[in-house]
């Protein structure tokens, strides 16, 4: 009888009548009804600290493998391009001379050097890498944020997605929540995070517009409520406007929400690590945003569509920015406890060619990239594939973008065979990709 209630207790939200004659009989044995409230609630405790969150760096555009992670020092000019190769605190393993601070803190992440993205285009990219399926013009599919949004909903009065700047292609629906809904889509902020006043538009009641009145107003929301619940003849669409007035007001009264975007209270100097520009600060945001009970956090970076002036690029503005936020932002979720339980994923749009065309770029490649994932029980230091002499194919250990997503879901406990419903009733596998066994 006694792990039959238990049983029942790690089920179910309340107690039945026939649970509490239950409860008397188990008096005796000296288990008390507070007892059990008690260890249901750190039952609960426990399961919130141990809840996988997510951090998505996105480089749009198709950050090159060549030029960062997988140089080819052996090849010719055409192919190695301009830059050297350094050592990384892995010994055997360089990475191009552009990427000092990321080869020095490879113990913290892993590395995918054989990644096959199947696609090269931008628009299709953002659907399908952020997605882990292919795109289907009769179908958007959902992002991992939406995803990780209608499965585990809110922690806090903080949106369980958000998505820092506006650098994913929304063409083909990208970055979206597709057929979950757009409940389920990320609260957006463009607001640069570097700005000495940095202001969320959408969190900021309207001049003239006190919390006082904001409280009206709430009330006002429950009497209207109350009514069309009456009549019980609301429909969904309401109902799904409902929701999001609700979360609004949520989300602009919380005092978490304060905290979390004030991130001039942070100290200058840990400011100063992550790089005063809008990417650093958005590294430092997403950590604060974590921290507050965001889920998952996309961080959207552009520029990186090299198809001239590739070197010029990425060495004098788009790889320092990364070379010194994204190594800080591992540094600082670790010295907080926060990296065992934050999932860090870099992605990008796809490879670029091994060779260097006539304007000093390269061009879309879509047979061969790199991913990078860290925290969570990702093993440091792992470099895992391998592609041939140009970096123009996997030859050992190539993964696919649905193994990525795969991984990614088994990180943030979400079962790769869960069964969702398009708005006419039509189940959806979630992936068909296998787990990266090596980052388990």
């Amino acid at each position: 009888m006694l792990s039959h209630f238990s049983s029942m207790f790690r089920d179910c939200d309340g107690l039945h009548r026939r649970d509490l004659l239950k409860v008397g009989m188990l008096g005796g044995l000296g288990v008390t009804l507070p007892g059990l409230l008690a260890s249901k609630a750190q039952a609960k405790e426990k399961a919130r600290k141990t809840d996988v969150n997510c951090i998505v760096i996105w480089t749009r555009g198709g950050t090159s493998h060549h030029d960062t992670f997988d140089p080819k020092p052996e090849a010719p000019q055409s192919v190695r391009g301009e830059f050297g190769v350094i050592d990384t605190a892995v010994p055997g393993v360089k990475f191009a001379e552009i990427l000092p601070n990321m080869g020095r803190e490879l113990g913290r992440y892993a590395l995918l050097r054989s990644w096959n993205p199947h696609n090269a285009g931008h628009g299709v990219a953002d659907q399908y890498v952020l997605s882990g399926r292919p795109i289907n013009p009769a179908l958007i599919y959902p992002t991992y944020g939406s995803v990780v949004s209608h499965q585990k909903g809110f922690k806090t009065r903080m949106p369980p997605f958000v998505q820092l700047g506006n650098q994913v292609d929304r063409v083909n629906g990208g970055g979206t929540s597709g057929y979950l809904g757009q409940e389920h889509n990320p609260f957006e902020i463009h607001a640069n995070p570097n700005i000495e006043k940095f202001h969320v538009r959408d969190i900021t009641p309207p001049a003239g517009v006190d919390s006082s009145r904001l409280e009206r107003r709430r009330g006002m929301l429950k009497k209207i409520d109350a009514l069309q619940h009456q009549a019980d003849s609301q429909p969904g669409e309401f109902s799904a406007m409902d929701q999001h007035q609700r979360a609004a007001l949520d989300l602009i009264t919380a005092p978490e929400t304060k905290s979390a975007f004030d991130i001039g209270s942070e100290d200058p100097k840990l400011r100063d690590q992550y790089g005063r520009n809008p990417f650093g600060q958005s590294c430092l945001l997403a950590r604060r945003l974590i921290e507050s009970g965001v889920r998952l956090v996309t961080v959207s970076d552009g520029g990186w569509d090299t198809h001239a002036n590739n070197f010029a690029s990425l060495k004098s503005n788009l790889i320092p920015r990364i070379d010194r936020g994204l190594p800080t932002l591992l540094s600082d979720l670790e010295d907080r406890g926060l990296l065992s339980t934050t999932l860090v994923v870099w992605l990008t749009d796809f490879g670029r060619t091994p060779k260097v065309n006539s304007a000093g770029g390269r061009d879309h490649w879509a047979s061969a990239g790199f991913a990078i994932m860290a925290g969570a029980g990702v093993p440091g230091g792992s470099v895992l594939g391998r592609t041939d002499g140009e970096g123009g194919r996997p030859t050992h250990d190539e993964y696919v973008t649905e193994d990525i997503a795969a991984t990614i879901y088994t990180k943030l406990g979400i079962p790769l065979d869960l069964m969702t419903n398009t708005p006419d009733g039509r189940p959806i596998r979630l992936n068909e990709g296998r787990v990266i066994r090596e980052w388990m």
